[in-house]
């Protein structure tokens, strides 16, 4: 075994670089990984950019997605060649993630690689991909369906966004993305929108209640995009959020949910219980087409990681980045 590797560091001054360590250096944790891929996520970008202060402890490698392959394990669960993910569970805040060539993970964060997906492909899906099955779990648990109508997906163009459009369509429901890139619609409707309505549309103030649009929401955004979207839902139905690219305030008010009975439902990806986990990736082998899926993935090398986090952030990124981090 090597002893040592490749890392992306945020030291103490919040400044990312690609760091040599050794295997002493890595966190004492039961299950030792030899990564392969990691993502690059919203959050990602504003942790290694230093744009918000997600990372907790200090130094801390970021990445809060990892795929590859036990190399010593001291819990019963995993064995030594086991192919495993981990997402969320505070990677890149509390915990070392998954931008590093080796890892050191909590047993209690992994999860066996389902057998349709390789590492990569478990990466191209990520915690964008799982926190869109997520969001449409809570839609389809709600009793929403297919001949309700339209299911609006906002911040349509990012990686959850992109699944959710896939997941949603493969399921049979109508979808419209929400976006501010209008010059993507071609490759929105490759995933499976209908339609596309602008940023413009619903990134405004809104009345207390609107025309009835929407049986349910996939949000990414919040701020004025999901208080619109939410007097635009219709009677019984829900909106499944996730995200707060556009702001953390929610300036709309309670009659979407009362003379409605609209329900506003948080789905949190970090520290989803492991059987939401299992079910969320259990659905994705069976639902998400994995060649659309490659139409809409890119992968990267570790050394952009710093460059695509500024562009993350900017709102240039398309679908799904992987980060290879032995490249």
């Amino acid at each position: 075994m090597t002893d040592t590797f490749q890392a992306l560091l945020v030291d103490e001054n919040r400044e990312a670089k690609i760091q040599t360590l050794g295997i002493a250096d890595l966190p004492d944790e039961a299950v030792l990984i030899d990564v392969e891929y990691s993502t690059l996520n919203f959050k990602d970008g504003l942790a290694v950019s230093g744009a918000s202060p997600i990372c907790q402890k200090l130094p801390m490698v970021c990445g809060i997605d990892l795929a590859g392959t036990v190399a010593e394990s001291k819990d019963s669960r995993f064995n030594v060649g086991d192919k495993v993910l981990a997402n969320g569970y505070g990677l890149s805040e509390r915990h070392w993630g998954g931008y590093s060539q080796k890892q050191r993970v909590n047993p209690d964060f992994l999860l066996t690689i389902p057998a349709e997906f390789s590492s990569q492909q478990a990466m191209a899906i990520g915690t964008a991909g799982y926190t869109a099955m997520l969001c449409v779990n809570a839609i389809r648990d709600h009793g929403v369906l297919p001949s309700d109508g339209p299911i609006l997906v906002t911040g349509s163009v990012g990686g959850v966004g992109s699944v959710a459009i896939m997941l949603l369509s493969a399921l049979g429901y109508e979808v419209v993305a929400a976006t501010g890139r209008p010059e993507q619609e071609d490759y929105l409707k490759t995933l499976g929108a209908s339609s596309i309505v602008t940023r413009d549309e619903l990134a405004r103030k809104s009345k207390p209640l609107e025309r009835e649009l929407w049986a349910g929401v996939v949000d990414t955004v919040g701020s004025t995009t999901l208080a619109t979207a939410l007097s635009q839902v219709k009677y019984n139905g829900i909106a499944a959020v996730c995200g707060l690219a556009g702001g953390l305030d929610l300036p709309g008010n309670m009659m979407p949910f009362i003379l409605r009975n609209v329900r506003l439902q948080g789905c949190d990806s970090v520290m989803a219980p492991m059987a939401a986990r299992v079910r969320a990736w259990a659905d994705l082998a069976v639902y998400l087409d994995l060649s659309l899926l490659a139409t809409a993935t890119i992968v990267e090398p570790l050394s952009r990681v710093p460059t695509l986090a500024q562009e993350i952030i900017q709102g240039k990124v398309k679908g799904r980045v992987v980060i290879d981090v032995n490249r």
